[in-house]
């Protein structure tokens, strides 16, 4: 598995900082954010001076109940031989539900959300990553994803399905452990068991990332300092395995370049803390291992001592045998019903499943909301600048009756229609240049800025129309 040492998560707002760091050996920039055809010139000089530039995926699905798109596939693995890329990744997450397979309408989440860890979601899970892994011209490796939620009824541990899932698939493992510490408020699950159930050989880099707590709910922001607990789950790793890569995540409120090396040199030193720990624990592996060369017996007892456990462990990693066509095709649509109502709930308001934290899955929704009408504020930056402090109430109450069923930049032009239907803005001006903003990108081609051109463009529609 290659070498990647430390990097950061390349992002425009940051591109000039991450060009003079010292010891970055290698960036990471969101595959949907990158032009093929247009690298940034930023990616273009780091790659002339040998850093590796891995695309990370966002909008796959490959935890959602229908097949990879073909063409979401194809864009990716373009933006992985534009970038001459090693490797690819992607999230173990759904990010859309609905249509066809369910007979429901089409939601898109906008985000990442939680997978059940049931059989069912591990077998069109492994089917979709084989898919994937077909398409793409380099080895992917998937993403554990932060939840705020809980599914019912789940049949496995976050370790156990991600060791089945690569010992099923060969998939490598992109461990965030910024996750894994979300993951431990949230749903009070044990990061270092997590780890202990991995197949750390298959882990291909790590992840480390900043958050807040609130009202007892950890928010995975990327946009704050990395906390000491994600430190400390990053040394457990570390004394566990040496990972290939590491990388600090920062999407948003980004600091000053000195703040980001700073939080580069804490990795660093947590990684050389486990480091140590793994070194000490081979040492006492190979004294151990003297000892029962000498004196059999010691071995004997040893084992029995261990049998147990040994035995446990074995049967939470045994590969379950692919599915029947037939039995996979039910697996989806059982799949993509439970996954439909759970998106419904969160983005349409409709009644929160059964099994479900009714609080938690309303945080979640209103997480999803904030988080729609910050990305449309940076698809359409205009709509904050004509609406001003009007802007984010407006876009919260829209969003509470309009669920997303495209990308941002349809949910920034289909919020614009419902205000002028509605005869918003109040304000005159501000309402006539909103309408103007939607006709320029409604429409196949932007309006002419010279009134005889227009003039002739409506009379053109008009007399098409008779």
């Amino acid at each position: 598995m290659e070498r990647l040492g430390t990097g950061i998560g390349w992002r425009p707002e940051i591109a000039d900082a991450v060009e003079r760091m010292p010891g970055i050996d290698w960036v990471e920039a969101v595959a949907e954010n990158v032009c093929p055809g247009h690298l940034p010139e930023s990616l273009r000089r780091l790659r002339e001076r040998g850093v590796t530039v891995v695309p990370h995926g966002v909008s796959l699905g490959l935890g959602g109940a229908d097949r990879p798109d073909e063409g979401r596939l194809a864009a990716l693995a373009e933006r992985v031989e534009a970038l001459g890329s090693p490797l690819v990744t992607e999230h173990i997450a759904f990010v859309r539900a609905g249509g066809a397979l369910t007979a429901s309408p089409h939601l898109e989440a906008g985000h990442l959300l939680p997978v059940p860890r049931t059989r069912d979601a591990l077998d069109v899970l492994c089917e979709n990553v084989r898919i994937a892994q077909e398409a793409l011209p380099v080895p992917l490796a998937v993403e554990n994803i932060a939840a705020l939620i809980s599914w019912p009824g789940e049949e496995m541990t976050e370790g156990q399905f991600l060791y089945e899932l690569a010992d099923r698939t060969g998939v490598r493992l992109l461990i965030d452990v910024a996750n894994l510490h979300t993951n431990h408020v949230n749903r009070g699950e044990d990061p270092a068991k997590a780890l202990a159930e991995l197949p750390l050989e298959a882990i291909a880099y790590v992840h480390v990332a900043g958050g807040f707590e609130r009202d007892g709910v950890w928010h995975d922001s990327h946009a704050h300092p990395v906390p000491e607990p994600v430190l400390d789950i990053m040394t457990d790793l570390a004394s566990r395995v040496s990972p290939p890569g590491v990388l600090l995540e920062r999407d948003e409120n980004f600091p000053a370049p000195a703040e980001l090396e700073g939080e580069l040199a804490a990795i660093r030193r947590a990684l050389e803390a486990g480091a140590v720990e793994r070194v000490k624990a081979e040492l006492r592996s190979a004294g151990r291992a003297a000892v029962r060369e000498a004196d059999p017996s010691v071995a004997e007892s040893g084992a029995l001592a261990r049998g147990d456990e040994t035995g446990a462990a074995g049967a939470t990693r045994g590969a379950s045998g692919l599915p029947h066509p037939q039995d996979a095709g039910a697996a989806r649509q059982r799949l993509g019903l439970a996954q439909a109502a759970l998106l419904s709930a969160l983005v349409a308001g409709t009644p929160v499943p059964e099994g479900f934290d009714r609080v938690r899955v309303g945080v979640q929704a209103r997480a999803l909301a904030a988080k729609r009408a910050d990305v449309v504020a940076k698809v359409a930056p205009e709509l904050p600048e004509i609406l001003g402090a009007d802007y984010r109430p407006a876009f919260l109450g829209y969003a509470q009756t309009h669920p997303m069923t495209g990308g941002y930049r349809r949910d920034a032009l289909t919020f614009a229609e419902h205000l002028l239907h509605a005869g918003r803005p109040a304000d005159t001006r501000a309402r006539r240049e909103l309408r103007g903003w939607w006709q320029d990108r409604s429409g196949p081609a932007p309006r002419s800025r010279r009134p005889a051109h227009r003039l002739v463009r409506a009379t053109r529609r008009a007399l098409l129309r008779r």
